[in-house]
């Protein structure tokens, strides 16, 4: 097993790094993704920290441990490896995945291939603070302005709508309360005219009834004229005066 391992850091230094890939000469028309490279260096690195954390020099910080359990030595070195790999690879993923940084080599690429067919050059600086500062802050400044300005436009609309319909709403209660006026106004005329009539009709309401009771005697009395009290009362003798 020892030997194997050693094969293995054997291969892990043959293998070329980052600096060696980029000392090649790159293939005509083929482009290597940054995402690719990324790998690459990573998988690099791993392989080079494997080769100088050897099995030789873990035997030799555990020289006494190394001639008891030669075996367990080498089981222990192993997982010891294989956990530092793995624990590497998944924080290497983790902040691959916070910073989003596929995507954003992805779109450094795009960048990079998109600028091979400009023609103008790119910005300098002209040596001037004051007129580079400008240069780079005018358009962000224009932008936020513009969309400010937009921002104000919407709120605006906004704004009349809402007086619009405040407006709309005052002058619906303004025809709800005449309307509630106009019916109030005529219930109390029909309340005052019912009144007046209560008020004209009592006067003689006495002789009204006194007049009923005239008839009701004047059918009775041919039936038993004998009976006392069968004379009919006057209705004139039983009319109050008007008050």
């Amino acid at each position: 097993m020892a030997e194997a391992s050693s094969v293995n850091v054997g291969s892990g230094c043959a293998e070329k790094g980052p600096e060696e890939l980029s000392q090649e000469p790159a293939r005509p028309g083929t482009n290597i993704s940054r995402v690719k490279l990324f790998d690459t260096m990573v998988d690099t690195f791993l392989q080079k920290l494997v080769a100088a954390g050897s099995f030789q020099r873990f035997t030799d910080c555990y020289k006494r441990f190394y001639q008891l359990q030669p075996e367990m030595t080498q089981r222990i070195y192993d997982k010891f490896v294989t956990q530092l790999q793995t624990s590497i690879q998944e924080e290497i993923s983790e902040i691959k995945a916070e910073g989003n940084l596929e995507a954003v080599l992805i779109a450094l690429d795009a960048i990079v291939e998109e600028s091979k067919d400009r023609k103008e050059q790119a910005w300098r600086p002209s040596g001037i603070p004051e007129k580079d500062l400008r240069s780079a802050m005018a358009p962000y400044l224009l932008q936020q302005r513009d969309a400010l300005q937009r921002r104000v436009q919407r709120q605006e609309a906004e704004n009349r709508q809402l007086a619009d319909a405040v407006l709309a709403g005052r002058r619906q209660l303004e025809e709800l309360q005449l309307q509630a006026q106009a019916r109030q106004q005529a219930w109390q005329v029909s309340h005052d005219s019912q009144r007046g009539l209560l008020v004209g009709l009592e006067p003689n309401r006495r002789w009204v009834l006194s007049t009923i009771q005239m008839s009701s005697w004047c059918l009775l009395w041919p039936l038993d004229s004998s009976l006392p009290g069968a004379n009919p009362p006057d209705p004139e003798q039983d009319r109050s005066p008007d008050p």
